[in-house]
């Protein structure tokens, strides 16, 4: 399968007249935050494969009732589980809290208070669907790992214990761009999870 995942920053050859041909071979559309939603909706249009995504810390807080939250024809998939074209994919949206009261923004207590609930139903999911994660979506990386050297984009430890209890065979993340100034890998490995910082856009075959 072939999956296209994208993050923080609008492709400019994906969002024209010219994207269904960019995007002929791929199976799936995955966002890891800080999207327009039009931008989603065009690929979602463009492509006729699933889009799935979460929202990053300058994303619209979440209602099912308001059209402007919300990506139409995409799946929000914060703090959910499900299986697509064989895939078992989690989300789980949000950065680490810099500033106050501002959505999809939360301390290092908050989002594991945010994943506590969301285990068992996480655990449930795979018990009935071949037990393999596949797949999380995130907005930030998992702490220690492509943190970018501001305290707006260092990462979530909830995601390190995330990763070690469910083994997800790929954790993709935006948000950080410490790779790019030569930093770090955006390619690292946590036991037998491959970690990738998609930022702004990423080709993965699974």
């Amino acid at each position: 399968m072939k999956i296209l995942a994208v993050s923080d920053m609008v492709i400019d050859r994906f969002y024209s007249q010219q994207t269904a041909k960019y995007l002929g071979n791929i199976d799936l559309i995955l966002g890891c935050g800080d999207l327009p939603y039009e931008y989603l909706e065009f690929l979602v249009t463009s492509a006729n494969v699933p889009v799935l995504y979460i929202p990053g810390n300058h994303d619209p807080v979440y209602n099912e009732k308001n059209a402007s939250s919300l990506a139409e024809g995409c799946e929000n998939m914060d703090l959910k589980v499900g299986q697509i074209k064989g895939l078992n994919i989690a989300g789980v949206g949000g950065s680490i809290r810099y500033k106050p009261d501002r959505p999809n923004q939360y301390t290092q207590r908050q989002m594991y208070s945010r994943l506590i609930p969301f285990a068992p139903r996480l655990i449930w999911h795979l018990a009935t669907h071949g037990g393999v994660l596949d797949i999380i979506i995130a907005h930030s990386p998992p702490f220690g790992i492509h943190d970018d050297t501001d305290p707006a984009h260092i990462g979530m430890s909830a995601f390190r214990n995330l990763i070690q209890t469910f083994k997800p065979r790929y954790f993709l993340h935006g948000h950080t761009l410490a790779y790019k100034n030569n930093i770090i890998s955006p390619v690292t490995r946590l036991g037998n999870t491959t970690i990738i910082n998609v930022y702004p856009y990423r080709l993965i075959e699974v």
